[in-house]
């Protein structure tokens, strides 16, 4: 049987849309993905503030969609989704995807909004581990995501509750609704329940993934970027996740979420598997990443994953729900954005040559 193949590049400002390009190609995207419908990009925003590393930048964007069109692939649009913090017009602006996505006509479709797409009951065919208890066997999915194609754009970076976060993760916004906090306890397992359920509804999917600013620390939104000029793609989701886990210091058989798929045999984690092409050097280098420890954390323990994880149905509906919302608005928008991010952000701008690139797409195209 062949290995799953996972192509990596070093990449810098100058050609990362040729890469892309490239990228797309070494991973089989064509092969691997439905020619005679519509692909779904889905983008990550994980703050609508545009933190480097943060959320997908707008040359991987711009980059897939030139991979596409050249390969043919010329009925795209791009799916947005809403989350009880994150303000998803305000991201698409301020990380330049509307000029981008206007410049090469591709709709904007929102998963929250009736006129684009409606939530309907699921029965996936695959054994689910969590998802039919958390929702009593009423799984809601986007009726517009069933027969479509899907690349998830996300960027390498880790995360306080999955130690790291891309392929698998970038699903949990698009498939579940804005509730999806409620699975928290059994995130882990509702990662790996979603991946089940994409392999059901899209005929093709694929990833590709930024690490040109990567995460390192407290993630998705408030960590230390580092300039890595390294892009990923992939169609095998769990290997993508793990061939990242991997350059950034994890062992992705230690991560749950990866090791859990990788046991049913939704993917593969271990990176002994995996065929990787481009720049294969890239695979043996130790980014020395380490989550942290912030507020989130203990938060997440609380009411997640701690003794007190019972409480959970109380802290995450209203009214309660609201002031942990009130909280984390007030904790990343009003505190840490104007003392702490932004002035990394304003650096990052006129010292990175990924900051500069990203500010020319202020007058795109």
């Amino acid at each position: 049987m062949a290995k799953p193949k996972v192509a990596i590049l070093r990449t810098n400002p100058t050609h990362v849309l040729d890469d892309m390009v490239k990228l797309f190609e070494l991973g089989e995207g064509n092969r691997h993905l439905e020619s005679n419908t519509t692909t779904i990009l889905k983008d990550n925003i994980s703050w609508h503030y545009p933190f480097p590393s943060a959320n997908t930048t707008p040359w991987q964007l711009e980059g897939t969609i030139k991979a596409l069109k050249k390969h043919g692939y010329n009925d795209i649009a791009c799916v947005e989704n809403k989350t009880e913090v994150t303000k998803t017009h305000k991201g698409e602006k301020l990380n330049f995807y509307t000029p981008v996505l206007s410049a090469h006509n591709i709709d904007i479709l929102f998963n929250f909004k009736k006129d684009d797409m409606k939530w309907i009951h699921f029965e996936p065919k695959s054994k689910m581990l969590v998802l039919n208890k958390i929702y009593k066997n009423d799984i809601r999915i986007p009726d517009y995501f069933i027969g479509k194609n899907i690349i998830h754009l996300p960027t390498v970076k880790c995360h306080i509750y999955t130690t790291t976060t891309g392929a698998l993760k970038n699903a949990f916004g698009g498939l579940l609704n804005h509730k999806r906090h409620q699975t928290h306890t059994y995130i882990h397992e509702t990662l790996v329940d979603l991946l089940s359920i994409q392999k059901e509804i899209h005929p093709g999917i694929f990833c590709i993934m930024d690490g040109t600013t990567a995460g390192n620390g407290t993630g998705p939104r408030i960590m230390k970027p580092v300039q890595k000029n390294v892009i990923l793609a992939s169609a095998d989701q769990v290997a993508i996740d793990a061939v990242a886990a991997k350059i950034m210091g994890f062992d992705p058989m230690q991560i749950k979420y990866l090791n859990l798929a990788h046991e049913m045999g939704l993917g593969t984690a271990k990176p002994e598997e995996i065929e990787v092409v481009g720049d294969t050097e890239i695979i043996n280098e130790n980014w020395g990443f380490k989550v942290g420890f912030c507020f989130h954390t203990f938060a997440g323990w609380f009411t997640w994953f701690g003794p007190t994880k019972f409480l959970q149905g109380l802290l995450t509906r209203p009214p309660l729900l609201y002031f942990g919302n009130f909280y984390s608005f007030f904790y990343h928008d009003i505190l840490h954005w104007p003392l702490k991010e932004k002035r990394i952000y304003k650096k990052w701008l006129q010292e990175s040559e990924w900051g500069r690139l990203f500010e020319q797409y202020r007058s795109y195209p």
